[in-house]
């Protein structure tokens, strides 16, 4: 019996090592990783850039604690706010914990506006902002929020991206919006760039925030550093997370100056949060995302992944009927059920993430190359030719 709770239906698969886009077991099966332990292994397993600044780092100082100043923390910081929309940067863990500081910093924002009735996130149905008791509130899905109590108050849930229906949801208590530009625990359904836009034109017009969660797709997982720049948008807040540390638990909460300067001492904290070994592997992730032309790369290995799976889905529709996402964060919705596709896709030892909305998600990492690419959708062929044979499969 193990000594963990049991909150996780894992595979059962262990692996010693990783290289690159590969994982490797004990016994030296490789893997193909198309999951990248959930869009956070932005660079890859081994990454030769990253093992060198944290050891280099981990001969130095571990942790100091946010009671002292951390030179790498602010550098991390000075460049997030020059490559983004933001004034200020507030580093955390996770990503749950980022949406936390977001959720936060929108309500204190109006607080020491002078509105302190203000407190109140419109959210959409099915998303997905972590697993706190205010993130599962905020994602309003019955299945998180079973057995926990009362849901967290402050939280309006629309359902579909119709901005009538959101402006109907804004009132006196409105602090703001709160959405991801891809669902991606919610099935990769995406927000259209338009409707992001009209959400900004609410914003602007009702005196309320536009809060991003960009947890998944941010830091070059769409082919931009972040996916609201499809858009043309700026966010008042967004909270970072996943592929930022690379591997390593790095989370961040961006804001404007407005929102920022509302955030004074003692009204947030985090012991671990921006500690020196995070803000090393946090700046060398920045130093090979916003290097030049490694975002179009990024841009055009996903535009090869689409088309590879568009194939697909002409031949084996039956199995897989549409692709959603951008860049490299992409979805196969499931006619047959998205589990059986996901376990045909291990044994043939491609790793691959489910989501809502009967999805299997791809997330590769962002260096992977036109080979790897080719090698996962030949897999995926392979296996919907598989399923379909079988008789035990119904499609």
């Amino acid at each position: 019996m193990s000594a963990l709770l049991p909150t996780y239906a894992r595979s059962g698969l262990s692996f010693a090592r990783g290289d690159g886009a590969f994982l490797v077991t004990e016994a030296g099966e490789r893997y193909l990783d198309f999951a990248s332990g959930v869009a956070v292994t932005a660079l890859g397993h081994a990454h030769p850039h990253l093992i060198a600044a944290l050891t280099e780092q981990a001969n130095k100082v571990w942790h100091v604690s946010n009671l002292h100043h951390i030179p790498e923390q602010e550098r991390l910081g000075e460049r997030l706010c020059a490559a983004t929309f933001a004034d200020r940067v507030f580093f955390a863990n996770s990503g749950a914990e980022a949406v936390e500081c977001a959720i936060k910093a929108a309500r204190r924002y109006h607080f020491k506006s002078g509105a302190p009735e203000r407190y109140r996130l419109v959210t959409f149905d099915g998303a997905f902002h972590g697993r706190t008791l205010a993130t599962i509130a905020a994602g309003g899905q019955a299945k998180h929020l079973e057995g926990f109590g009362p849901p967290v108050d402050g939280f309006d849930h629309v359902a579909g991206f119709d901005i009538e229906a959101v402006e109907a949801a804004v009132g006196e208590e409105t602090a703001g919006i709160l959405i991801e530009p891809i669902m991606g625990e919610g099935g990769m359904r995406e927000v259209s760039w338009p409707f992001l836009q009209a959400l900004r034109a609410l914003c602007d017009e009702k005196g309320i925030l536009l809060i991003l969660d960009e947890v998944q797709t941010g830091v070059g997982r769409t082919g931009r550093f972040y996916a609201h720049e499809w858009a043309g948008i700026t966010p008042d807040i967004m909270a970072s997370a996943k592929g930022l540390g690379g591997g390593f638990p790095v989370g961040a909460c961006l804001t404007t100056e407005a929102v920022g300067s509302a955030m004074t001492a003692g009204s947030h904290g985090s012991t671990f949060g921006g500690n020196p070994l995070a803000m090393a592997v946090g700046n060398a992730v920045l130093d090979v995302v916003l290097a030049p032309r490694f975002l179009e790369g990024v841009a055009q290995m996903g535009l090869r992944l689409k088309q590879r799976l568009a194939a697909i889905v002409d031949e084996h529709g039956d199995v897989v009927e549409q692709i959603r996402g951008q860049g490299l964060m992409v979805g196969m919705k499931c006619r047959i059920e998205n589990q059986k596709l996901l376990a045909a896709l291990r044994d043939r030892r491609l790793l691959t993430v489910q989501a809502g909305d009967n999805v299997v998600r791809l997330l590769p990492p962002l260096i992977v190359s036109e080979a790897e690419i080719d090698l996962a959708c030949d897999t995926i062929d392979a296996a919907c030719v598989a399923l379909k044979s079988d008789a035990r499969v119904r499609v």
